[in-house]
């Protein structure tokens, strides 16, 4: 598989965990303080096959939240799907 077609299916993955996300919090319109936790269960499984790499669950939340700093920090505003999607290939693919 190509690295654009890893990172297509990265950024759909996250896409839909977000989608789920959202679902999930309905109530508060998503908000969810503690978001790094309910994310880091919906994509381990589905992270480890597409990356070929193994995860904790702990190591996936501190992952998710260094993105997350690192998106806000150096790219504000950009599309945080495909910036996670572009970082995660560099590391792990």
């Amino acid at each position: 598989m190509t690295d654009s077609a890893r990172q297509q299916q990265l950024e759909e993955l996250f896409r839909e965990a977000g989608e789920a996300h959202h679902q999930a919090y309905i109530e508060t319109d998503g908000a969810d303080e503690e978001w790094p936790i309910w994310y880091a269960g919906f994509l381990r499984e589905r992270l480890s096959k597409l990356l070929n790499a193994r995860f904790t669950q702990s190591e996936l939340v501190y992952l998710l939240i260094s993105l997350d700093a690192e998106v806000r920090r150096l790219a504000p505003g950009a599309n945080w799907q495909a910036y996670y999607a572009r970082v995660l290939l560099e590391r792990y693919g």
